[in-house]
């Protein structure tokens, strides 16, 4: 079989495109692909067979051959449309702007979605980290216009920090599929309503609002969504989160204190305060009980408080949670520890999505581990100069979307 047609094959060139020539230079560790255009030209806009105005040459990086370096190499011709003006003739094996074949392109995605981060990708492939990265963008693009326009029951609102300078992006998930369906700047109430608004009609079927407290999240969720007092749930995760915050003051406190009178009773015990009982040893819990019997400590008390409002969730009925809501708020309320009873002022504010979150069974583990994700994704690619690249790099990873060219359903059927 002669290159040309080989390559010819390879390529899926067919008319009135032809492989006229590869030529390969073994110095340069290159293999050039020549492919022409012969016979009539049509607008790319509107498809009307019109006069060919001009050539410009172009050149694609495609998949390496035997490792050597292969590009391919064309005169592609200009049409000028009496309707739209000059305009270059689609090829078939790239979209327009880019540098790359859709094969090749392809094979980045695949990288990316395997490494999680750029800088190895372009070391591997011989690429500029602003090559791949505007592949990834391409990527992300045309997924963005492929998704069908969402329509989601169940949502996870979260934030994620972007920098270590207090900044963030909001990440809204469908929590039925576990994907990534919005991100937006910041955290405020507009990074939300953004996404509402641009549900439209299809804000009507939301039936339940995982998030945690955050006051700019509630109002923009009452805003747009109906019966909001019924579909906001503050999980376990967040409430546990600020119980766990709480304790630790408490420990940290009074180690202060009993450290300035030469005592080392609580040196080392944070995790003590912090571990799930049912994940602990036996000796750590034995620590624990035995500093809980220090009466004069109060860290012990709080961690009893703790652990009380997370048996919260094993209640099922609405008369059962009440009155077990009700018994735990006068406990904390009598307990003279003020960083408790601040956060109890708190879970009083927010009683009514916390009862929603316990009585649906609603929790924030996709949001989580999502967010999980999102910071691995962050710290493997060393973070990130703008929050475009950022959101990009969200999308890509976890927005489930098709992210492949659309080049390769007429040359391949997958890359």
């Amino acid at each position: 079989m002669r290159d040309t047609e080989l390559y010819r094959q390879i390529l899926g060139i067919v008319a009135p495109w032809e492989v006229e020539e590869v030529r390969v230079d073994l110095p340069s560790n290159l293999v050039e692909v020549r492919v022409v255009h012969r016979g009539p030209v049509a607008c790319s806009e509107c498809g009307v067979d019109t006069a060919r105005y001009d050539f410009r040459q172009r050149r694609w990086r495609h998949l390496d051959t035997c490792q050597l370096r292969t590009e391919l190499v064309a005169d592609v011709p200009r049409t000028k449309c009496e309707t739209h003006g000059v305009h270059q003739v689609k090829v078939p094996w790239g979209e327009a702007g880019s540098r790359f074949t859709a094969l090749f392109e392809a094979l980045v995605v695949d990288w990316l979605l395997a490494v999680e981060a750029i800088k190895p990708v372009a070391a591997r492939l011989g690429l500029t980290w602003d090559e791949v990265d505007g592949i990834r963008n391409r990527a992300v693009a045309r997924g963005l216009a492929r998704r069908p326009k969402q329509s989601p029951r169940k949502i996870g609102v979260d934030e994620t920090s972007f920098q270590k300078r207090h900044e963030y992006v909001t990440v809204v998930m469908n929590s039925e599929t576990g994907r990534v369906i919005h991100v937006a700047d910041g955290r405020g109430r507009d990074s939300l309503e953004g996404f509402y608004d641009n549900l439209g009609s299809a804000v009507r079927r939301i039936c339940r609002v995982t998030m945690d407290m955050h006051a700019p999240y509630i109002e923009a969720t009452f805003r747009f969504v109906k019966g909001a007092a019924t579909k906001i749930a503050f999980d376990k995760f967040h409430v546990a989160q600020l119980l766990d915050r709480a304790v630790d003051q408490v420990r940290r406190r009074e180690a202060r204190a009993l450290r300035r009178e030469g005592d080392e009773t609580l040196k080392g015990t944070r995790y003590l305060f912090l571990e799930n009982p049912a994940h602990q040893s036996r000796e750590s819990w034995n620590r624990l009980q035995q500093i809980r019997k220090i009466t004069t400590l109060a860290v012990g008390r709080a961690w009893g408080l703790k652990e009380e409002a997370m048996a919260l969730w094993r209640f099922r009925s609405e008369w059962g949670l009440q009155r077990g809501y009700s018994e735990w708020k006068a406990w904390a309320d009598r307990c003279r520890i003020p960083e408790i009873r601040k956060v109890a002022a708190t879970l009083a504010r927010h009683w009514w999505g916390i009862k929603n979150a316990v009585l649906s069974g609603a929790t924030s583990a996709g949001s989580e581990a999502l967010n999980a994700g999102i910071q691995r994704i962050k710290r493997s690619a060393a973070g990130f100069r703008n929050r475009r690249r950022f959101a990009d790099a969200i999308y890509f990873h976890f927005g489930g979307l098709d992210l492949y060219p659309e080049e390769l359903r007429s040359i391949h059927t997958k890359a």
